[in-house]
């Protein structure tokens, strides 16, 4: 595990989480693409109307356009779990966020992605903001966050009292489309015990800037070249910031 021990390795998903051995991953955090581009509804195929007409995600992620038939996606996801599973110990957890939305005038709930996957319980991430377009049904203010759990899997001491409702606002000082809100990730990690933590769509690196500060180990898996630079400009800059703060800290002994 050395190798792959709070290091961002630049490469597929599922080609690299083979390589990592079985059960020794104490926690899954991460947050696939969204396949948003095969939508029909949100006007991102010809780039006019709809909410996502002047967001980043019009051009896709970097290295990744973001548009597979659904059925091909479903497989994608489906594999990726899969392997996460794998590489968990007996007593840690996946926390997979996703978004539901409505395809062709239907809802699409991803359960097609997480059926058969040992769920334990559904997260409402509550985020603030939004547009819609759309006449056909109501403003969507949430995403899920699926916690699929070994059957050992416990949660630290004491943090069994949050609800499964969070309030996060999308991170905004960040370049990448569609990074994960700080304060989400620090909520979930340190609501575990978790040793390693894994995520396997990186990004720009929230889940390892999160682990590093509270002193846990990671490993991200990132396909853009980009993004993995990005995310280790990150680490750097939070491990700078932090051994200035411990170095002016006063001292009090």
């Amino acid at each position: 595990m050395e190798k792959f021990l709070n290091k961002i390795i630049c490469g597929r998903c599922e080609d690299v989480l083979r390589t990592i051995p079985e059960q020794s991953v104490d926690l899954i955090v991460t947050s696939p693409p969204y396949n948003l581009k095969n939508s029909t509804g949100n006007g991102m195929k010809c780039g006019k109307g709809g909410k996502w007409s002047n967001a980043a995600l019009i051009d896709g992620y970097a290295n990744y356009d973001d548009c597979m038939p659904h059925e091909r996606y479903v497989a994608w996801q489906r594999d990726c779990l899969t392997e996460m599973f794998r590489v968990l110990k007996e007593d840690g957890a996946i926390f997979y966020n996703h978004k539901w939305r409505v395809q062709n005038g239907l809802l699409q709930d991803r359960h097609d992605i997480v059926d058969g996957f040992p769920v334990r319980q559904i997260i409402i991430w509550r985020r603030k903001g939004g547009i819609n377009f759309n006449a056909g049904y109501f403003l969507p203010t949430y995403e899920v966050i699926y916690l699929i759990a070994k059957p050992k899997f416990k949660l630290a001491p004491r943090s069994n009292h949050y609800g499964d409702v969070w309030e996060f606002t999308q991170e905004l000082n960040n370049v990448h489309p569609a990074p994960f809100p700080v304060a989400l990730i620090d909520r979930i990690v340190s609501s575990t015990t978790a040793q390693v933590v894994l995520d396997p769509f990186m990004g720009s690196g929230t889940t390892a800037v999160v682990a590093a500060g509270l002193h846990r180990d990671f490993i991200g898996i990132e396909i853009s070249p980009e993004y993995c630079r990005m995310a280790e400009e990150r680490l750097e800059r939070n491990r700078t910031c932090s051994e200035i703060a411990k170095f002016h800290q006063p001292n009090l002994f």
